[in-house]
């Protein structure tokens, strides 16, 4: 199978959210932001057509600069890319995040092995990173932990690994659900239960802390829906968004009834840490 990346550059960081919404339309699976003005996509290449994404220039056209390139990407070939590009990386001294070609670090409280293919949770984006931060900081130890838009199931794998004992990974991209699946077998936390899909899945389920780290868009939409499931006292962290944004989501989760604990950025990416302070309904 042959993937096709599209890269785009554009002028204003204010469209990440709505090209990504827009090429997830056309069935493009994996996204990755490698900085704020550029996104890089990837389709199938049966599955691509040009005359869209000229349709998405030309509507573009007098709001925004918007550019285009694409390649082919052979799949079989995407894992040697990365065993050339591919740094291993040591979040706060204490989680060391690398590849199976990389060597152990020796004395690391926390060594996670991922293959990441094409799924882009590797620690290396901001997003990710601080979420790993994050968790680093927190007592997960029995707790029932969600992460959507796992990824490679990166930050699920740190929770069991630090003792979450009720943990849901979901990703709606095929090809990420099924690196998750591999990731956690890898690092022998196959407890962790991987499901295909988005937010719908939730239901009635509980959870004590909640992840998400996906899109600005997606994140206004489906936040009630995480509300729902979390516990009373329950931590709603949050990202995948720009710090301008920040204002947004907190005014949401305020209307929700979720208090405001922290906020951190780097490189302009931003994590929000919110408190549910009514219980579920």
């Amino acid at each position: 199978m042959k993937y096709l990346e599209l890269t785009c550059n554009f002028s204003n960081e204010e469209y990440s959210d709505i090209l990504v919404a827009f090429l997830a339309d056309l069935d493009y699976d994996s996204f990755y932001n490698p900085e704020p003005l550029v996104l890089k996509a990837y389709i199938k290449e049966e599955l691509f057509n040009e005359s869209y994404v000229i349709e998405l220039q030309q509507n573009l056209s007098g709001n925004v600069d918007f550019r285009y390139s694409y390649k082919i990407c052979k799949e079989e070939n995407w894992n040697s890319v990365w065993e050339k590009n591919y740094d291993p990386v040591l979040v706060d001294n204490r989680c060391y995040v690398r590849a199976s070609f990389h060597e152990k670090m020796p004395n690391v409280e926390f060594d996670i092995e991922i293959q990441p293919k094409m799924s882009f949770g590797t620690a290396h984006h901001e997003t990710t990173y601080q979420i790993l931060s994050e968790v680093l900081k927190m007592d997960v130890s029995n707790k029932s932990f969600l992460d959507m838009g796992c990824g490679t199931g990166v930050i699920a794998i740190l929770a069991a690994l630090k003792g979450a004992n009720d943990i849901w990974a979901i990703e709606n991209d095929l090809w990420a659900y099924e690196n998750t699946l591999e990731n956690v077998k890898r690092n022998k936390v196959d407890f962790i239960k991987v499901f295909h899909g988005d937010a719908s899945l939730l239901k009635d389920k509980r959870f004590d802390i909640i992840i998400a780290n996906i899109n600005r868009n997606i994140l206004l939409n489906d936040m009630e829906k995480y509300v729902h499931v979390l516990q009373k006292h329950g931590i709603l962290i949050l990202s995948g968004f720009y710090e301008q944004d920040i204002d947004k989501i907190s005014c949401k989760a305020n209307e929700l009834g979720l208090s405001f604990n922290s906020s951190r950025t780097k490189n302009k990416w931003a994590v929000v840490n919110l408190l549910n302070t009514h219980p579920s309904k």
